[in-house]
This record gives structure tokens, C-alpha cells and sequence, in this order.
């Protein structure tokens, strides 16, 4: 399991919070996980908890999928808020 502490903070990492960055981010981590995988080869229950984790992050929409952007999870708008009374 010692291979896992490169693995996790992968993904604790944020999604940038312009859209137009998104695809570069994802790009990115692919290109980081898939190196990583290549040359360190990590053990097959360490790959198996990380793709598990991965898999419920991203099937669970919590809006930290770096693979692609859920439609229901809440992110910051910039424009007016509705909620918030005319100032």
C-alpha cells in the first residue's frame, strides 16, 4: 500500500474553476495517472482501491471527476446570484 500516497492526493486535486480550462486539466492527470502507472507500476490492490475510487467519485457526480464535468454538480457562478437581494 505504500504506492497508494503518490496515488490519493491525486484526487484531492481541484478542477479549475474556468471552463475553459477543464479539458487541459483533464489531459493533464490522464497524462500524469498513465506515466505513473508506466513507470512505477504500482501493485494490483493499490490500482484496484485508487480505479475504485476514482469510479465512485466520477459515478457519484461530487464534482471532483478531473475525466469530465457532471451537469447536476453545483459550481461557482459568476454572475448575479438570484438569491441574494438587488444591492
Amino acid at each position: 500500500m505504500y504506492c497508494l500516497q503518490w496515488l490519493l492526493p491525486v484526487l484531492l486535486i481541484p478542477k479549475p474553476l474556468n471552463p475553459a480550462l477543464w479539458f487541459n486539466h483533464s489531459v493533464f492527470m490522464g497524462f500524469y495517472l498513465l506515466s505513473f502507472l508506466l513507470e512505477r507500476k504500482p501493485c494490483t490492490i493499490c490500482a484496484l482501491v485508487f480505479l475504485a475510487a476514482l469510479f465512485l467519485i466520477c459515478y457519484s457526480c461530487w464534482g471532483n471527476c478531473f475525466l469530465y464535468h457532471c451537469q447536476d454538480s453545483a459550481m461557482p457562478h459568476a454572475g448575479h446570484h438570484p438569491a441574494i437581494g438587488a444591492t
